[in-house]
């Protein structure tokens, strides 16, 4: 079975335009605080001083957050 990383990139290569936190999280079957530590881990931020990956995005759209991967050229 996939690690939920594997389905949170899967589902995010889905929606080039982003997805929002909420539909993704029912989607995956995880609750809020998963999900955000995935993106965080996944994120571009520093965590415990060790850069992060830089794969994923979160923006705020309106009144939505929206998650998205990063193109390879923005990395």
């Amino acid at each position: 079975m996939p690690s939920t990383t594997e389905r949170l990139l899967a589902e995010l290569a889905r929606e080039p335009d982003g997805i929002s936190l909420p539909r993704l999280c029912k989607r995956l079957g995880v609750r809020m605080s998963v999900l955000m530590r995935e993106l965080a881990w996944l994120g571009g931020e520093s965590i415990g001083g060790r850069p992060g990956p830089g794969l994923v995005r979160v923006e705020r759209h309106g009144d939505r957050d929206v998650a998205m991967l990063v193109a390879r050229d923005q990395r």
